[in-house]
């Protein structure tokens, strides 16, 4: 098997709901996504897939719709305050915990003809949370 692996940075704020710790308040990160793809064999130019095209579909992706947006539940009730001051949303169906941030990357990824194999969202430089089927 041959692995590839490309690191996205960005910035994006959310809040948890039905949780009692510091989280629960609006907050931000400085969060990387590490995705990694897998392949048996190599393609015609002797690649997994072109890092370029990661970088043109994926980080093109997390730029225009997560980069420096709060990430919050569909439900939160600051969703409707924040819409009418205009601020950028992206909105859940469930918690924007990093578990479900990094595996909403993860099925964007895959959706997009991808063959990964995991996404890892780093909330922090200690922690972070993977996603693999």
């Amino acid at each position: 098997m041959y692995r590839v692996t490309r690191e996205i940075d960005f910035c994006y704020g959310h809040r948890l709901l039905n949780y009692e710790g510091k989280c629960k308040h609006l907050h931000g990160h400085n969060g990387r996504v590490v995705i990694t793809l897998e392949a048996a064999q190599l393609d015609y130019r002797g690649m997994v897939i072109d890092f370029s095209e990661i970088k043109s579909v994926v980080s093109q992706w997390i730029d225009d719709q997560l980069d420096h947006r709060m990430i919050l539940h569909q439900d939160d009730p600051v969703v409707e305050i924040l819409q009418k001051m205009g601020e950028p949303l992206y909105l859940l169906e469930e918690n924007p915990t990093a578990e479900n941030i990094a595996g909403l990357i993860y099925r964007f990824t895959r959706d997009h003809g991808f063959p990964i194999v995991e996404a890892t969202l780093w909330e922090t430089p200690r922690c972070f949370a993977t996603y693999r089927e």
